[in-house]
């Protein structure tokens, strides 16, 4: 483990230019506001190292899959998120030598991304190679408040000389994805336009003819009094920028204002975006830094207000739940339901940037106890406006009558994903999208969302399971065969435990909301299929290993060399970098939970006992390279009362990429896993669980901590919930009485009071 960059509470810092972090910094410093979000490239020029990223929701390309043979339901392509119009950028040049840090003398760097504020700040001093210094000092912000608008504060002073300097500040849609399987350019130029201190710039997608529109407005201050700007135009197909000639004087201070709007058709229609985004930084520039900085600040501190987790006596525990939630609501705000999380959000390429199960299984608990329910609920909708497609890729893979199979990997609800063992067997995520419907129910019992929607969702995905099933006659039990579970380690497998188990839960859960429902609104189901469904239920085949309470992950597990992972030389690991595929398949190491996210899942189906065999016997055999599986393990070591454990795996997911445990940050930062080591505090250390007849809080405090204190949101009332050594202090800051069981013992909290419990 290695910490690249300072801790502390609010902010992450870095003190001193290193060349060989800069990519990894590019990710940890991004900066976003759930529209659009980008890498923490510099403004001026970069020859080092680096990965330009400007990222805007929900505009992809869909790049033709890579593969040397195909398949029937194969997927034509891959998603890819669009690395768009480069807004931040500001070439310096001074005396005809261009101000790039690869090239220069840096006698001083600073870099600080402020969580609270959601700004990023950087300050160096350089020498050029003709022996010029100057003293650079940068803002910038993605506003929470406006969210089609970026700011830029660029400031430059000469230190040892007066002469020429040009500042122009521009945005270039000569952009190409690392990613792209053909090293294809994604845009074609649509429009441009340059005003006086204004200028524009459209594009559109190659195939899926999103169009993107960006402006840019700026003001010159020189020792902070505006200056008259005379500028000339530089422009081609997809880059326009203005060029400024200044005389600068030595010990001056010249700052460029950049004020950015960026919109794409998503947002409106097409023909009104370049006039939206010219009249934006139009008032932009009226309004001021300031103005904005403030707006966009409030913003920020009302997200904080609802969901921080304050931690006494850890600084680094600190930081990383702080960095994690931060990027988070960077990633996603609720506020556009054509949009979802992907698992890099806004921070890199990987994965393309698509909607995974991440979102239902570990995203949507989060929104959930953080945020008002319209922003979960906006989640379940997007996968409710996906079912059609979700029935069309069941069909494709010769399912029938409504069945739907969600894809693993989606932009708009067509599967695309061009690994054949996740693409056609991991089935499993449509378990994790009828868990997302139960759960939140569960949090806010809105049953018109299940009237309106959840219920068709739920009978798509159950008749999917009612016919993936077949008859064992050997078995005398249902079985699921030829699929792979959450452990991507193991492909092709026969009767994955959590696979069946969640498939059983899903046609039991279906049945029920189905017995609800019709006594208002009339049965959604045929009698055969009631009965269909139920006799698979009573008859699925769960494997267990014999005379213990172990579920038995599959078929063949037991046929492997159970050699844990302690006994592995330390060089071996990570295996997913140093074996071949087929030395992993065939071998016991786990890549994530796998019958342990079913436990987690299903706690409650489950003694205590059971749970604890469970846990150790799998965890040993687990190499956690998932950045989804420390948070489970974290979550289940808790409820068995195991801190050290259970502290252990909670840094290890919060602080993944702070301290780059997986050796990738550089390609983006792991934004669903995030959410995971929030779990790993509220449903982990303080053991909040949502059940019908309340809510139930069994908290643990790690050895390491002196207390931890969060919000969160029970059925839209607010509490607060505060743990130390010696008490548990609860308070509900709603207008309605809540059930309290304090380690299952009942308290019935009023409104607006507090009261506190012996740990």
């Amino acid at each position: 483990m290695r910490t690249l960059f300072d801790v502390n509470p609010w902010k992450i810092v870095q003190n001193g230019f290193d060349a060989s972090k800069e990519k990894s910094a590019e990710s940890i410093f991004s900066i976003g506001n759930g529209s659009f979000g980008q890498r923490a490239n510099f403004e001026e020029q970069y020859s080092g190292d680096s990965l330009q990223g400007s990222y805007i929701g929900g505009v992809y390309y869909p790049d033709k899959t890579k593969v040397g043979w195909w398949k029937n339901g194969y997927p034509e392509y891959f998603a890819k998120v669009l690395n768009s119009c480069n807004w931040i950028g500001i070439n310096i040049d001074i005396n005809h030598n261009t101000l790039d840090l690869a090239k220069c003398d840096v006698s001083y760097f600073y870099r600080e991304l402020d969580m609270h504020t959601g700004t990023l700040y950087r300050k160096f001093i350089c020498s050029l190679k003709d022996g010029k210094e100057v003293e650079v000092n940068s803002y910038r912000f993605c506003s929470m408040h406006d969210k089609s608008l970026g700011v830029v504060s660029y400031s430059i002073k000469p230190l040892n000389f007066s002469g020429d300097i040009e500042i122009s500040p521009y945005l270039d849609f000569n952009i190409r994805n690392a990613d792209s399987n053909y090293d294809e350019m994604f845009w074609n130029p649509k429009s441009r336009e340059l005003g006086q201190q204004k200028s524009s710039i459209s594009a559109k997608t190659k195939k899926t003819n999103f169009e993107v529109a960006v402006a840019m407005s700026y003001s010159l201050l020189e020792n902070n009094q505006e200056v008259k700007i005379k500028s000339s135009n530089i422009e081609n197909e997809l880059y326009v920028a203005k060029n400024i000639k200044i005389n600068a004087k030595k010990g001056s201070t010249y700052t460029l204002y950049k004020y950015v709007s960026i919109l794409s058709n998503l947002d409106g229609e097409d023909e009104l975006l370049s006039l939206k985004v010219n009249s934006r930084v139009d008032k932009a520039i009226e309004e001021g830094y300031d103005l904005l900085l403030s707006n966009h600040t409030s913003s920020w501190k009302s997200i904080w207000k609802n969901a921080d987790i304050i931690i006494e006596g850890d600084i680094k525990a600190q930081q990383a739940i702080r960095f994690n939630i931060f990027h988070l609501y960077q990633t996603y705000t609720g506020d556009n339901a054509k949009l979802n999380i992907g698992p890099k959000g806004f921070t890199g390429e990987k994965y393309g940037g698509a909607t995974y199960w991440d979102t239902e299984a570990y995203c949507l608990p989060f929104f959930l106890k953080t945020a008002p329910k319209e922003v979960s609920k906006q989640l379940l909708i997007y996968r409710y406006n996906h079912l059609s497609k979700a029935i069309n890729n069941a069909e494709m893979l010769g399912f029938s009558q409504g069945a739907a199979l969600y894809p693993m990997v989606t932009m708009n609800g067509e599967e695309c994903h061009n690994e054949w063992e996740i693409t056609f067997e991991e089935i499993h995520r449509n378990g994790a999208i009828a868990y997302a419907i139960y759960n939140y129910i569960r949090h806010t019992n809105d049953i018109s969302y299940l009237e309106n929607y959840g219920i068709k969702v739920l009978i798509a995905i159950a008749r999917f399971w009612a016919q993936r099933v077949n008859w064992s006659d050997q078995k005398n039990k249902y079985v699921i065969l030829g699929v792979t579970g959450p452990n991507e380690y193991e492909n092709n497998i026969n009767n994955n435990w959590y696979t069946n188990y969640i498939a059983k839960w899903c046609l039991s859960y279906t049945l029920e909301v189905n017995n609800i429902l019709s006594k208002k609104s009339g049965d959604f189901l045929k009698n055969k299929e009631r009965e269909k469904w139920s006799e698979i239920i009573d008859n699925m085949y769960l494997p267990k290993i014999e005379g213990t309470n172990i579920f038995l992950q599959n078929d063949g597990f037991l046929d492997k060399d159970l050699i844990p992972v302690n006994k592995l030389s330390p060089d071996q690991l990570p295996i997913n970098q140093n074996w071949s595929w087929d030395r992993i398949l065939r071998s016991v190491y786990i890549k994530q939970a796998d019958v342990l996210q079913g436990l987690y899942f299903f706690e409650d189906h489950f003694n205590l006992d059971t749970i604890k065999e469970n846990v150790y016997y799998y965890e040993p055999f687990t190499v956690h390279e998932s950045s989804l599986s420390p948070c489970i393990h974290s979550v289940l070591y808790s409820l068995l009362k195991d801190k050290d454990k259970a502290y252990e795996m909670y840094l290890r997911t919060a602080r993944l990429d702070l301290d780059d445990y997986n050796n990738e940050v550089e390609e983006g930062l792991h934004i669903t896993s995030m959410s995971g080591s929030w779990l790993a505090i509220v449903e982990g250390f303080a053991g909040v669980r949502i059940r019908e007849e309340g809510l139930h809080v069994n908290p643990i405090i790690p050895d390491e901590w002196k207390s931890y204190n969060f919000n969160m949101f029970y059925k839209n009332e607010n509490i607060n919930i505060n743990v130390n050594k010696k008490k548990i202090i609860i308070t509900n800051n709603g207008s309605k009485e809540i059930p309290l069981y304090i380690k299952n013992r009942l308290s019935v909290l009023s409104p607006n009071s507090k009261e506190a419990f012996i740990c």
